[in-house]
């Protein structure tokens, strides 16, 4: 069965470089009018949009900073402005920061986190929620293994604050069922983008590939299909509260 969204709004936050920009393309591709948001990475942005609009797709630029509530409200009314309205809400954005040990935690640095992977999960969900309410839609939210097994070394943080958001979504599941909103989670494994390329060695990534039962580290583009089948009513109507594992095998749960 082909996944088509035809007249479909989504919303892709952190879609200028890795998994945001492989699944702002991968809807694009299947018919979606893509808002796709970055924070400081303009120029990549431009080239996700030049790509999706290279291929007759359509979709529009929406910066924001997503720590700060009001730019997130400012940007949802500009893609309501833009689109009219907002089917499916991607909150990819987040990231590690830093590798900061126990030792050396700020509170300055513990804020950056949490309202990085946390705040912005927040204040994206309630700005968009009465669209998603009319439209009957849902949300996908970008979790880690780390959730499940712990943070690497320095990253602590990282771990708690998606393990946070990921628990998050499973109370609005239950929360926003009876207004026909579903809420899930996409749970990578060690997926190998600009994140791992800043912030961990080649040799602990090698040490970890060889650890995972299909002896690679994942791609981007690894992960696209199960955003792809969350979002679909007619695929997962049903489905809610969850998280889908991509990792190839590197977790079993």
């Amino acid at each position: 069965m082909t996944i088509r969204y035809d007249d479909k709004v989504v919303l892709v936050t952190g879609a200028s470089t890795g998994i945001g920009a492989a699944v702002a393309k991968g809807f694009a591709k299947n018919g979606a009018k893509v808002a796709i948001n970055y924070g400081s990475s303009h120029a990549e942005a431009k080239e996700v949009l030049a790509e999706i609009v290279g291929q007759s797709g359509e979709a529009e630029l929406f910066p924001a900073d997503l720590r700060d509530t009001a730019a997130v409200k400012k940007m949802v009314e500009d893609v309501i402005a833009k689109f009219g309205k907002i089917d499916v809400l991607v909150c990819n954005a987040g990231g590690l920061v830093d590798r900061v040990g126990l030792e050396a935690m700020s509170d300055e640095f513990y804020d950056s986190v949490m309202d990085l992977n946390v705040r912005s999960v927040v204040s994206t969900c309630s700005a968009a929620l009465p669209h998603l309410s009319k439209s009957k839609g849902n949300v996908i939210i970008t979790g880690s293994v780390a959730t499940k097994v712990g943070g690497g070394a320095g990253a602590s943080l990282y771990a708690a604050s998606k393990a946070a958001a990921q628990n998050l979504i499973k109370t609005y599941a239950k929360e926003y069922a009876a207004e026909g909103i579903r809420f899930n989670s996409v749970s990578p494994g060690t997926i190998y983008t600009l994140f791992h390329e800043k912030h961990t060695s080649p040799e602990v990534l090698k040490n970890i590939a060889a650890s995972i039962p299909m002896k690679r580290l994942g791609t981007p583009e690894d992960c696209v299909g199960a955003y792809l089948f969350l979002a679909s009513d007619d695929l997962a109507g049903y489905i809610t509260g969850q998280a889908v594992e991509v990792n190839g095998g590197q977790l079993m749960p």
